[in-house]
C-alpha cells in the first residue's frame, strides 16, 4: 500500500458505540406511534438509508412526527453514548497534526451527525462530511464523492474505514482500500472477513499503530 495522505471514517460503530443510542431513539419514537413493539433485528433491517429512510419504512403514515420525534430522542438519549471509542481523538488529532487529510462517509441523516460530532467535541477534524440519503444507501457515491473533492491524492493513498459489510462493498465499488473496524461489540467479524477486507482490526490501538507506519 502507498502511504496514505487520507482516511475516510464511517461514525456509527467506528468512531463511537452509537449504534444501541440509535436503535432505542428509532424504538421510543416509532413504537408509539405504529402501536407495536419493534424488535432489533426488525430496526437493523431497515439501515441504509438515512434514520428518514428508516421512520419511511418502519411508520410511513407518520412521517414526519416520527423523523421530528426520532431526531428530538437522539439528542436527548445522547447520554447513553457520551463519549467516542478510547483512542479515536487522539488519531483524529495525530492525523491532523501530521496534515494527513481527514473526510467522512456515514449513512446518518445530517442532523444526527451534526449532534453527535459536536457531542463528542470531534466537529472540527473533518474537512468535509457525506452524510446518507433517505432513499437508500449511498457510500459508494459518498466516497466517489470525496475523491473528487481529494483530486490531487490517487486512490491507493486513501483508505476508509468502516465496521459493516456494506462498507467494505461501497468501498471496493469507489476502487479504495478498506479497514474494516472490528473494535465495536457491534460488529460482526465473521462477516467482515467474508468480504476480504484490505485490513481489520480488533482494536483501536493496533489500528492507529498500523496507520502511523503508512503516513
Amino acid at each position: 500500500m502507498q502511504k496514505i495522505k487520507a482516511v475516510i471514517f464511517d461514525l456509527d460503530g467506528t468512531l463511537a458505540n452509537t449504534l444501541p443510542l440509535c436503535i432505542q431513539a428509532f424504538r421510543q419514537s416509532v413504537e408509539p406511534l405504529i402501536n407495536r413493539s419493534l424488535s432489533d433485528a426488525e430496526i437493523i433491517a431497515t439501515f441504509g438509508p438515512s434514520e428518514e429512510g428508516t421512520i419511511m419504512a418502519l411508520a410511513p403514515d407518520y412521517y414526519d412526527k416520527g423523523v421530528a420525534h426520532y431526531l428530538q430522542l437522539y439528542e436527548n438519549l445522547h447520554h447513553m453514548c457520551p463519549v467516542p471509542f478510547d483512542g479515536i481523538k487522539d488519531l483524529l488529532k495525530t492525523l491532523q497534526h501530521k496534515k494527513v487529510r481527514i473526510a467522512m462517509v456515514t449513512g446518518k441523516g445530517k442532523h444526527s451527525t451534526d449532534t453527535s460530532l459536536k457531542y463528542f467535541g470531534l466537529t472540527d477534524y473533518f474537512e468535509v462530511i457525506e452524510t446518507g440519503s433517505p432513499k437508500g444507501a449511498r457510500k459508494a457515491e459518498g466516497i466517489q464523492l470525496i475523491l473528487n473533492w481529494l483530486n490531487d491524492i490517487k486512490k491507493d493513498e486513501v483508505i476508509y474505514v468502516g465496521d459493516a459489510p456494506s462498507d467494505i462493498t461501497a468501498s471496493k465499488k469507489a476502487g479504495i482500500p478498506v479497514v474494516a473496524a472490528a473494535w465495536a461489540e457491534t460488529a460482526e467479524p465473521e462477516k467482515l472477513k467474508e468480504l476480504h477486507p484490505d485490513e481489520m482490526f480488533y482494536t483501536i490501538e493496533d489500528f492507529s499503530n498500523w496507520l502511523y507506519d503508512k503516513i
